[in-house]
């Protein structure tokens, strides 16, 4: 599912993950870790896949378009689980 968020948005669910959460994400997706740091705005893309991240111009930072919110849903969880 596709999903509109605000760059510095993405990047406060990025700031609020545990440490050591890129690679449980990527390992429960079998992705490689860079390619969830590309998902928050990361530029490593010798060792990560593109994510389908698509910004343009706007209000905080620029808007932000997700084709798929797989890794933003998985993070949100990861973020409620380490408040309890």
């Amino acid at each position: 599912m596709q999903k509109t968020i605000t760059f510095n948005e993405l990047r406060r669910v990025k700031d609020a993950l545990p440490d050591g959460t890129m690679s449980v994400i990527a390992e429960k997706l079998d992705i490689k870790p860079d390619t969830v740091r590309n998902y928050f705005g990361g530029t490593k893309w010798e060792e990560g896949e593109s994510v389908g991240m698509h910004m343009g111009p706007g209000p905080d930072g620029g808007v932000v378009v997700l084709d798929d919110t797989t890794i933003l849903d998985l993070a949100y969880e990861i973020i409620e689980e380490s408040k309890s």
